[in-house]
Parts: C-alpha cells; structure tokens; sequence
C-alpha cells in the first residue's frame, strides 16, 4: 500500500471531494483523521467505511477559520496517531455569488479566510509535525481563468492558493513537497447550489471527455501527489477539468 503507516489530514472531509479523498487515502493504508465543520454524517459515515475495510479513521467537527479549531485537529491526530504526513487541504468554498459593486467588505474577508487563511493555519500548525511528507492543497480553475460570474473573490482566494502552493514548495523542500490540484466542474454541491443546470450542460458539451467529473477523479489525483508516486513533482498546480482549460 502506498501511504501503509501514514497518517493523513484531510479537512473539509465530510463530503463531496474531501470525503473522497479521505476514503482513497484510507484504501491506500493511511490512518485518516477528517475535519468538518456541518457535514456529521458524511464524516461519521466515512470513518465506518474505513474502519469496515480495516483501516482507521477518526472525524473531529472544527472551524478552521479559527486557531483553536486548528489547534484541536492537529492534537488530536498527533494524539492518535503519532504524527502527520499528509495534509489535505480541502475545506473552502463560494458562499454566494457577487460582483464587486454588490460585494461588501465582510463577504470579502469570509471568502479569504474560508479559502486561504484556513489553509495557511493549517500549514503552519501541521509543520512541527510534519517532518517529511506532502501537502495538496485544493485550489480551483477559477484561480486560472477568474471563476464564472460573481465569484471573483473566490477566484482571487483559489489564485493565491496556487502562489502559496508555489512559494512553500520551494520553503519546504526537499522533505515536505507541496502541489496544488485545480479542479474544474465537479459534480459537488458546491455546483449543486451554486452553478446553473444550464451551465453545467454547457460544460459537459465543451468538454473533451464529455462529462462532469466526479469527487473520485479528484481523489485519485490527491492520492498521486500524497504517495512517492509523484516523488519529483512539488510547486505544481495541476488542472482536473476535463480539457476545458489548458494551462
């Protein structure tokens, strides 16, 4: 097994592409510890299914917004397990469409600290613990292309997500490498609340592959850059879209 011994991180678990990435690590011999903040049963019941194929796993409720919501999830996996290896961060999201003219100063802030602060906390709690190993971070083709309509704050965080990704693999290294995964539209709820059917339909006709994608093409690709598979690549920011976009 690829990550047999190894503990992962993976915040934001509880649903959608962190809780994929939470089972693939998982299948993978990784000892999973999951954040969530409102996601309990997606969580919990990805901590079942783990524990049921004989793998182990715990889930902690957190807001990685805050310091001691970070504090209590890098505790608790160095408590259980000894120590991390794998950080996934995937916790992030839109929280409503705006334009600049719409967009107050507080919905600014709340994206940049759901998308960029909470992984920068991570990071830099993780560190002491995190010795040798790798850190994927989620960023989103929308830090490429600028996000669709009223997502600018978004894709602003996600773009810093990308130079964070890029400055701290070359902080890091060599023991701690660090790559970014760029996703396009996945079948998520993220899109399920935020992004039109008729928008989704459109994607699927300008696509290559002629199809949304789902959480598990993105697992697998954070399972690539977590294991040694991809023990020479660091500071990448890789595109998951379906050939939309070519970086």
């Amino acid at each position: 097994m690829k990550l047999a011994g190894k503990t992962a991180i993976v915040t934001g678990g509880g649903r959608d592409i962190g809780r994929a990435c939470a089972l693939k690590l998982a299948s993978e011999g990784a000892n999973v510890v999951i954040n969530y903040f409102a996601s309990s049963d997606g969580a919990d019941s990805a901590v079942a299914e783990i524990k049921a194929a004989g793998g182990k796993a715990i889930a902690l409720q957190g807001d990685l917004n805050t310091q001691e919501g970070v504090d209590a999830l890098v505790a608790t996996a160095v408590s259980e397990f000894g120590g991390v290896d794998v950080l996934v961060n995937n916790t992030g999201g839109l929280i409503a469409r705006k334009t600049i003219a719409e967009m107050s100063l507080d919905h600014w802030n709340a994206v940049m600290e759901l998308n960029l602060t909470s992984t920068f906390l991570m990071i830099k709690a993780c560190l002491p613990h995190l010795k040798t190993g790798a850190i994927v971070n989620l960023a989103s083709q929308a830090g490429r292309d600028g996000g669709g309509p009223g997502s600018v704050a978004y894709a602003t965080s996600k773009g810093a997500v990308m130079t964070l990704t890029r400055g701290l693999a070359k902080e890091l290294g060599p023991k701690i490498r660090v790559n970014a995964v760029c996703p396009g539209m996945i079948d998520t709820d993220f899109h399920n609340i935020h992004t039109a059917d008729a928008a989704r339909k459109g994607f699927e006709a300008a696509a290559p592959v002629k199809r949304q994608g789902v959480p598990e093409d993105v697992a697998n690709l954070v399972l690539f850059l977590a294991c040694d598979d991809s023990a020479f690549i660091t500071g990448t920011n890789m595109d998951i879209n379906g050939g939309v976009v070519f970086s």
